[in-house]
């Protein structure tokens, strides 16, 4: 107690470890409990803050540029066909392969029975097997190798080589076609959220209408033919709404889809801006940047060239090669080596088919690559003048109609309210104000799926 009362008095000439440690049991529990606390709370307090941040944030936002870069990297059937490339480099490896040597052996005239009783006149006893086996019998051992003529494992490796430049060109096309793909169903996407934006406006401004005129009717102000007459406006107003939201949610699914399901949350949505884009390039400068960037062209270009090395492949092939070998015998006794060289004689078969194949395959590439050429020009005009009809679409509704259109239905309100119109002109400016703004927005997602399309045409996302 004396020294429970020192400490009390004097507290600053205590030793903490000391005080610790000369504390009871409990209070080392108590201790370990709360270590053992504030070790979870270190460890769980991230992972809070994560999900707060994550509920904060809200859904994961797409934009057009991220949707493509998540297709290029999870699209199961860009990834299968990109496997072609490592196939075909596969088979480069294979053609570079040389011959195998072979290596053969024989053992002749070995006896079925036993030598000493066939001929125990001629071999002393003990060791007539072993005499027999040396005097009587043939070994041969011998390795043969086939030399290759006119350098057919370097045409067979070019060959190889010129079919994988061509299959990452191909390869290259289908993520051409791929990111068209992705950003069509992204502006259906932006098409449908916008229309959904649209629609629910509609919805709640035509909402007060219908409540202000339920009061009008049930004050006598207004027949109830009229008041019918909006409730059923209203009734196209949220079926609009219903539908927007069905295709913006089906929208994303399918989107989802091109991006790999799992690339991206089931609560996802798209962002960016759904506006027009005007084009300030000329159709020449695309088209010759078509040709210099369009991978079916450049791949229809390098079938030229594999073409080609398959016609000298052929031709090496039809050069007969060597084979060489060398043999030990051993022949009744006497031991011998021996050396053959084998060459057919190209009398009949010198390849001349198989050339003659390569060689008009060569000419049928051509064709197909001019073929190739001559499309690509005419997809780059007609993108082109998609654009064209487009934009001039768009700048009327922007620089006029838009304007119109929702003035006529100010006009009409005012004139309604104030009794200088009739119920059908304010519903019918009503529906001429929701179909031009309902045009206005297909024709801007028009305009944009053309301006993907003259992407496409092109070969790159960078138009001036």
């Amino acid at each position: 107690m004396a020294t429970s009362f020192r400490h009390r008095r004097n507290p600053l000439r205590l030793n903490p470890k000391f005080f610790i440690f000369r504390r009871a049991p409990g209070w080392r529990c108590v201790a370990f409990f709360v270590s053992s606390a504030t070790l979870a709370l270190a460890i769980i307090a991230p992972v809070l803050r994560a999900q707060a941040t994550s509920s904060m944030q809200g859904p994961v936002k797409v934009t057009l540029d991220d949707a493509i870069e998540l297709a290029l990297k999870h699209n199961h059937a860009l990834l299968a066909a990109q496997t072609t490339i490592q196939q075909s480099e596969a088979l480069e490896v294979q053609a570079d392969l040389r011959p195998n040597p072979t290596l053969f052996s024989d053992w002749e005239y070995l006896p079925l029975g036993s030598p000493s009783s066939q001929n125990s006149r001629l071999y002393p006893p003990g060791e007539p097997l072993s005499l027999y086996l040396h005097d009587n019998t043939e070994a041969d051992i011998g390795l043969s190798y086939l030399f290759e003529r006119g350098k057919k494992r370097q045409h067979r490796l070019q060959a190889a080589q010129d079919i994988t430049a061509q299959t990452r060109s191909l390869v290259a096309d289908n993520e051409r076609t791929l990111t068209f793909n992705v950003a069509s169903q992204f502006i259906f996407v932006q098409l449908a959220e916008s229309t959904l934006e649209l629609a629910e406006k509609d919805v709640k401004s035509f909402q007060q209408t219908t409540d202000i005129s339920e009061i009008t009717y049930k004050a006598g102000g207004m027949s109830e033919d009229d008041f019918l007459k909006i409730e059923l406006q209203l009734l196209q107003y949220q079926t609009d709404y219903e539908q927007a939201m069905m295709a913006k949610d089906q929208g994303l699914d399918d989107l989802r889809n091109m991006l790999g399901y799992e690339s991206v949350p089931a609560d996802y949505d798209v962002a960016g801006p759904f506006d027009h884009q005007p084009v300030k390039g000329n159709l020449e400068d695309l088209q010759m940047k078509a040709l210099q960037n369009r991978p079916d062209l450049r791949a229809a270009q390098q079938g030229i060239k594999a073409a080609t090395s398959q016609w000298e492949l052929q031709k090496a092939d039809g050069k007969v090669d060597v084979t060489g070998q060398a043999n030990y015998s051993h022949v009744n006794g006497i031991n011998a080596a021996t050396v053959y060289v084998s060459v057919p004689l190209p009398i009949f078969n010198r390849n001349q088919g198989n050339i003659a194949q390569a060689r008009y395959a060569i000419t049928q590439l051509q064709e197909l690559e001019k073929g190739t050429t001559d499309q690509v020009m005419t997809d780059v005009h007609d993108a082109y003048m998609g654009v064209q009809e487009n934009d001039r679409i768009i700048v009327f509704y922007k620089s006029k109609y838009l304007d119109v259109a929702e003035k006529d239905r100010e006009i009409s309100l005012f004139a309604y309210q104030h009794g200088a119109a009739s119920l059908l002109d304010y519903l019918d400016a009503e529906r001429t104000y929701r179909a031009t703004q309902l045009a206005y927005r297909q024709a801007l997602a028009s305009y944009l799926t053309a301006l993907e399309q003259l992407r496409e045409a092109v070969g790159t996302r960078n138009l001036p």
